[in-house]
């Protein structure tokens, strides 16, 4: 019998970014963050065909962004079907054609985003292909259910409009499905409209935001929460609850804390400083250690200190196991993607390979992102083909390091920045005290006090208190050291130049 999953969702918003986490068993599995530059998946635009390869099966599209956008002959579609026979893209696209495409990729490394003309449009229980007729349920619904689910569609969708229902459509009442094909018919027209109106390249239609994009595309009753630390984004996901699916708002909490508290009492941020290593430790002190290169993952399972009990067999068992848990749940935390290669330690019995295989099915099919295990080798070597869908949490969040040329990786500017800030601002607002001198790395004090950012009087102007920083070589890159605390502009203080927080502000004041 499968052990029983508690899910939660955690949404988090400070100064910078927007981070969702989803939890199972209190363990981070997932990690999404929106900065300043936004996705553009599910983006569709009216695009500029600037380029046609036959020999590549491809075109590149201009839809307004940086790099073009790409199209593989598979994602053609004419009047909104695939091209069937002569399946030559040179003679279905030229240059200078104007063409409506979605965003199913976005922008990795040296490629632009790759651009489908096979449209969707997301709802909260159905997610419409205007372009096309087909009409499927999930296939984590019942049978009969999906039989009760197709038989509504079939009542109520525009003839030539086809949809699939979401998993979460298996408690929708007639009535949901009705508001929902409505809406969905409102956003296509919309989109019809713009299209006849605008010049390519333009954009169509948005995709919602990260926060609301995980409350109508992931939470649902299989969550036994979701909680928010921001009034704004509660605010609006309780309004898009209230009507799509009012039985979940007891389920929606506000985290009232300041600053980062509700990541931190879930260990969120031990957990995403340890997505960035490359050895990950064991329960029973085994260790799995992960390695990217161009063409797959490799994950090697070391014992490590774990000498087991009874038999050697034993000890490989449990070792195996616990590495198969920790794999497969820092593939959807880093989100890697591609061909993975898992180096379990052999083990002689059949039936315990046997064990290991369907324990390893169980946690893929946890995984939201399409997966396929393909066995277990007489080498111990499993492989696993997963989606590639981003660049990943590894590379988010981190950048080349100049001198290494990418042999090692450190946190990005961005991120350093952020969280210095996130740090300073949870100790200012923490502390009772009104003035605050601040050593940080003497790299990152160049990027918290460059023109147009000037952290000090950021968090001054949202405290109302003092703020000086000063660089320290010895630091790491996101660490920091208050050397003085305590000064107070307001109560006299600022004549009694025996404290070292006067004699600091005091005499620059």
């Amino acid at each position: 019998m499968a052990a029983s999953i508690t899910r939660e969702m955690l949404i988090s918003q400070d100064h910078s970014e927007v981070r969702v986490a989803i939890c199972e068993n209190k363990q981070l599995v997932e990690l999404y963050i929106e900065r300043a530059k936004r996705s553009v998946v599910g983006n569709i635009y009216l695009g500029k065909v600037t380029d046609v390869l036959p020999g590549m099966q491809a075109a590149f599209v201009d839809i307004g962004l940086e790099k073009n956008a790409y199209l593989y002959v598979d994602d053609l579609r004419v009047e909104g079907a695939p091209i069937t026979g002569k399946r030559q893209i040179s003679s279905y696209l030229q240059v200078g054609q104007s063409i409506i495409v979605q965003v199913v990729k976005d922008a990795m490394g040296t490629k632009g985003a790759r651009v489908t003309m096979e449209l969707s449009i997301p709802g909260r229980f159905l997610v419409s292909m205007p372009f096309s007729s087909r009409r499927a349920v999930s296939k984590k619904i019942s049978p009969q259910q999906r039989e009760h689910l197709l038989e509504m569609m079939n009542q109520h969708l525009p003839e030539g409009v086809g949809a699939i229902a979401r998993t979460v459509a298996r408690d929708a009442t007639p009535e949901d499905i009705v508001s929902d094909i409505e809406f969905l018919s409102r956003v296509w027209g919309r989109v019809k409209r713009q299209s006849n109106e605008v010049i390519a390249p333009d954009i169509l239609y948005t995709e919602i935001d990260l926060a609301m994009r995980c409350a109508r595309d992931i939470f649902s009753a299989e969550y036994a929460s979701l909680t928010i630390d921001s009034k704004q984004i509660y605010d609006k996901v309780i309004g898009f609850m209230k009507r799509s699916s009012p039985e979940l708002i007891k389920r929606v909490n506000l985290h009232r804390s300041k600053g980062d508290q509700l990541f931190s009492r879930y260990g969120i941020e031990d957990d995403i400083a340890l997505s960035l290593k490359r050895e990950v430790p064991l329960p029973s002190g085994g260790s799995i250690v992960l390695d990217k290169t161009e063409a797959l993952i490799t994950i090697d399972v070391n014992t490590g200190s774990y000498i087991g009990r009874n038999t050697l067999e034993e000890t490989l068992v449990k070792t195996n196991l616990e590495a198969a848990e920790e794999a497969v749940r820092q593939l959807r935390l880093r989100d890697l993607g591609g061909i993975i290669i898992i180096d379990f330690i052999d083990m002689e019995q059949e039936s315990n390979k046997e064990r290991l295989l369907e324990a390893l099915r169980g946690l893929l099919a946890r995984d939201r992102t399409r997966t396929k295990l393909v066995g277990l080798d007489s080498l111990g070597l499993v492989e696993i083909t997963r989606k590639n869908t981003s660049d990943g949490l590894f590379q988010l969040i981190s950048e080349t390091c100049p001198h290494c040329e990418g042999e090692g990786r450190r946190l990005s500017s961005l991120t350093r920045k952020i969280e210095i800030d996130r740090r300073l601002r949870n100790y200012v607002t923490s502390s009772k005290q009104h003035s605050f001198l601040f050593a940080v790395n003497d790299e990152s004090y160049q990027i918290v006090t460059a023109a147009g950012v000037n952290l000090a009087a950021s968090i001054k102007a949202d405290t109302g208190k003092e703020v000086r920083l000063v660089p320290d070589p010895a630091l790491g890159l996101i660490d920091y050291e208050c050397l003085i605390e305590g000064y107070n502009p307001t109560s006299g203080e600022q004549r009694n130049l025996q404290t070292p927080a006067a004699r600091f502000f005091g005499m620059r004041n």
